[in-house]
């Protein structure tokens, strides 16, 4: 089985943009410090005068900027919006919904130097021509009407430090000994006026939904995933000490089993979305009013991060719907 990760050539989130990325540990350990600082970090701009990006510690602080604020307390919005698509053997990629949602960060200071991440994130799944948030989708690859679950992480929390944190443990399901522990050096490259940061992991490991409890939505005993996280933010702001938050631009991508409520099964193929992300300080000037509206009435909390820390790590969403679903009733013989 395996576990391990490669945060700076292969960096799961969760839940999504998130989401997920920093709760990992990649394998980075195995290089030398050396090398490391020479492959990463390139370009004038990111070597200071505030931050020195071939360090375990700017790292650090860059990337608490742009996922909160470090004027502690303050809370900031993330979001994406894009495509689901299938990915099925000899077929052509089909784009199937709509994929849409927002995270709200709060930061706070934690112990030994670390910063507290405390976070809230939806997803959630729209028609393709129409933009409503879906309830019941009709199922293209299937012909059969299924009730839509959403995504919704209470909280996402982790640590953010001048080293890799150890990998998450899914609820127990992922019992691979952690890798020792690496300095936080995140793959930067200066284009100009334009710095950008690339993170992306592939993990497999034991799905919360096997198929004897769950046959008609689990995709199998083993979950293979990945997620891609491409971040694109300016130089002048990286090297601002007295910006406390950065704004930054880019996209998320995730490969993944069928979604457990399409009823798929074990047919062979793949989910794939495909999205924007980035931060604001106004949803509606990103996202579509009718799905604010839909997040207002049905998720209002997660428009406010959380204010308590916990350190237990956030189940995915597999995880979170093995515990709040129930099996779906075979199919009826024909």
């Amino acid at each position: 089985m395996t576990t391990r990760r490669d945060l700076l050539n292969s960096m799961a989130t969760v839940g999504m943009s998130g989401a997920a990325l920093l709760a990992l540990s990649g394998t980075a350990a195995a290089a030398k410090s050396s090398l490391l600082q020479s492959r990463y970090g390139k370009g004038p701009g990111l070597q200071g005068p505030y931050l020195d990006l071939r360090t375990g510690k700017g790292n650090q602080l860059a990337y608490a900027r742009l996922q909160g604020n470090l004027d502690f307390g303050k809370p900031k919005y993330f979001w994406f919006k894009g495509y689901g698509m299938s990915i099925e053997p000899n077929k052509p990629v089909k784009d199937l919904m709509g994929t849409a949602g927002f995270g709200v960060i709060r930061l706070q200071q934690g112990p030994d130097g670390a910063i507290r991440r405390l976070c809230r994130e939806i997803i959630l799944y729209t028609d393709l021509r129409s933009g409503e948030v879906l309830e019941e989708w009709r199922n293209p690859l299937t012909e059969e009407t299924v009730k839509v679950v959403h995504v919704a992480n209470d909280p996402f929390n982790y640590l953010i430090e001048d080293h890799f944190p150890a990998p998450p443990s899914f609820g127990g399901l992922n019992k691979a000994a952690p890798p020792p522990r690496a300095e936080f050096l995140l793959p930067w490259h200066q284009h100009g006026e334009w710095a950008a940061m690339e993170m992306h992991i592939h993990l497999l490991y034991p799905s919360a939904l096997q198929p004897d409890k769950w046959p008609r939505e689990s995709s199998g005993p083993m979950v293979q995933a990945s997620e891609f996280f491409a971040h694109h933010v300016k130089v002048a702001d990286l090297q601002n000490p007295k910006l406390k938050t950065l704004d930054f631009q880019g996209t998320w991508n995730r490969i993944t089993p069928w979604l457990p409520w399409m009823l798929m099964g074990q047919r062979p193929g793949m989910m794939q979305y495909d999205c924007f992300q980035g931060t604001t300080r106004d949803l509606e000037s990103v996202l579509d009013r009718r799905l604010l509206d839909y997040a207002h009435k049905h998720y209002a909390k997660y428009f406010d991060a959380p204010t308590e820390w916990t350190a237990d790590r956030s189940l995915s969403s597999l995880e979170h719907y093995a515990l709040e679903q129930t099996p779906a009733a075979p199919v009826k013989a024909q």
